[in-house]
């Protein structure tokens, strides 16, 4: 079993039936990270020239073709932030960042030996966040990113121009210690092993047939 294979207990999570005070049964605290405002971006870039770094295999043989690209899975950065709050809205601020996100980009050389490379899409962002008033724990600005390539094409220099679809998502976030009511620790149940047994079908069968309630008449010819 897992907490959504075949767990039939209550302490696990899911969509909440009936009334959602039953069951509940403790205040506890958290340490998490407290989303004060968030923002998503969506747009997409024409002719993108980016600096193409981290050819492997290494020096891969002229001229190459581009097969594609997207999100290398490395974290996203965030740099340059300045944030200017507005007089007139005091939890309010103007929030600029470049947004730095890694992709992986696939090709294959003149020989035909396919490869991969790596490069950095950084993306300016001028927005409106709710931020809130200076404490003791700082705020913090965080970005997600993800994209992925439609087009490519490599230049001789080794750069390459792509179309990329990209989300940006933008955070004010804090380090905190969050009181929440909770239904108790979760039961962890017993892990359901994967198995391809062929006799497992046959070993589930009865060993001998069912009884049945009533029996068919007999024919009197």
């Amino acid at each position: 079993m897992s907490f959504y294979s075949g767990n039939r207990q209550g302490n696990f999570p899911g969509p909440i039936v009936g009334n959602p005070l039953n069951g509940l049964c403790e205040k506890a605290v958290i340490q998490t990270r407290k989303v004060f405002d968030a923002c998503m971006k969506q747009i997409q870039l024409n002719d993108e020239v980016v600096t193409v770094t981290d050819f492997t295999p290494a020096d891969p043989v002229f001229p190459l073709t581009f097969t594609g690209c997207q999100s290398s899975g490395l974290d996203t950065t965030v740099s340059n932030v300045t944030v200017d709050r507005f007089d007139d809205r005091p939890c309010f601020a103007r929030v600029s960042a470049d947004v730095g996100i890694p992709i992986t980009i696939t090709y294959t050389d003149a020989n035909g030996t396919p490869g991969t490379a790596t490069a950095t899409i950084t993306i300016p962002n001028d927005v409106v966040l709710y931020v809130p008033q200076p404490s003791i724990v700082p705020y913090q600005i965080e970005g997600f990113g993800s994209a992925i390539c439609s087009t490519g094409a490599f230049g001789e220099d080794g750069t390459l121009t792509i179309t990329l679809c990209i989300t940006i998502i933008l955070k004010v976030v804090v380090d905190a210690d969050i009181l929440v009511p909770t239904y108790g620790y979760a039961q962890i149940p017993p892990c359901q092993e994967f198995t391809q047994d062929i006799c497992t079908g046959f070993f589930d069968l009865p060993l001998f047939p069912a009884q049945q309630s009533v029996c068919p008449n007999s024919s009197n010819g």
